[in-house]
């Protein structure tokens, strides 16, 4: 076994004990949520989702690591990255649950043929069997974490890629989901649809995800109130109901209106779905603090329901 072959399966079963290390987070308190989006407002501050492109978000937010130090094992930005966790936590940031081990990224996705064909955000995997990955940056530019010693870093693909794998749209054919417009007609039989098509309409969102948010927060009962305070059929907590200018979030027809009004704010905030999701559940204070999706697992597995509710309407 050549040196090369013994680094890499080091490195692939330190990427595999990484797995077993304890995760902590907790959500954040949605008694803030009123105070957070008047922050959110004021900060005037961008997120990696408002990039023109997918692939582009995600660069973004590979680069808001640049700097950080390589550490074998490393999935903390506070600690330190190595590769794969970089590529990991970059995709996650967006909403995207990527595996952890390097040679399982590089089977992620969908192909790419060649570094030719690769866009920006497309993991490059190199080595057979698969020891490092970075994420293409374009003009055969990809961000790293490179190796104990260096920092996350911007530089040249120094080799032919064994692997190239698309994990968002490709950018020449993205289209808007039939689900996300807001013309789009909610399932028969779903409670509350002409409230849900009604508001989607008027704030220019998707009833589709309207619905979605509704199932996953009360289940469609507008009578419920969370053990945290929430109420509701679309669960506001009492200060954001207020400032939605709801009155009675257990009436159906202005809960809706102001989870509308509430998501549309979002989505023009934040330019993504998944980030819209998680700043509903966790605060808008929270994806901004966190660069991305945070990661509590109430909101993580909250914005992997919903998301997997919509893209199945």
């Amino acid at each position: 076994m050549s040196i090369a072959d013994v680094t890499s399966r080091i490195g692939q079963i330190q990427a595999q004990l990484a797995l077993l290390a304890p995760t902590g987070g907790s959500a954040a308190s949605s008694a803030a949520f009123a105070t957070s989006m008047s922050a959110v407002s004021a900060a005037g501050a961008t997120s990696a989702a408002d990039a023109t492109t997918a692939g582009e978000a995600v660069v973004a937010s590979a680069k808001k690591y640049l700097g950080v130090p390589y550490v074998w094992g490393g999935t903390d930005p506070a600690s330190g990255l190595d590769c794969s966790g970089l590529v990991q936590r970059a995709y996650a940031d967006l909403g995207y649950d990527l595996p952890r081990v390097s040679y399982e990224q590089a089977t992620a996705g969908r192909p790419v043929a060649s570094l030719a064909q690769a866009q920006p955000g497309d993991i490059l995997a190199f080595g057979s069997p698969v020891h490092h990955v970075g994420i293409y940056l374009g003009d055969n530019q990809m961000i790293e974490a490179p190796r104990p010693g260096l920092e996350v870093r911007v530089g040249p693909v120094y080799e032919t890629p064994s692997a190239i794998r698309r994990i968002v749209p490709d950018a020449t054919s993205a289209v808007t989901p039939a689900w996300a417009t807001p013309t789009a007609r909610v399932a028969a039989g779903t409670p509350y649809s002409g409230l849900f098509e009604a508001a989607a309409q008027k704030y220019g969102v998707s009833p589709t995800l309207l619905a979605a948010v509704a199932r996953q927060e009360s289940g469609f009962d507008p009578t419920v109130t969370s053990p945290a305070g929430a109420q509701g059929l679309m669960q506001l907590m009492p200060a954001t109901a207020r400032g939605l200018g709801v009155s009675d979030p257990f009436d159906p027809a202005q809960a809706v209106d102001g989870a509308a009004r509430l998501l549309s704010s979002l989505l023009d905030r934040f330019g993504s779905t998944p980030l819209a999701l998680a700043a509903y559940n966790a605060g808008p204070g929270a994806v901004l603090r966190y660069g991305g999706v945070p990661p509590y697992p109430e909101t993580t597995n909250y914005v992997r329901s919903v998301m997997s509710m919509v893209e199945a309407a």
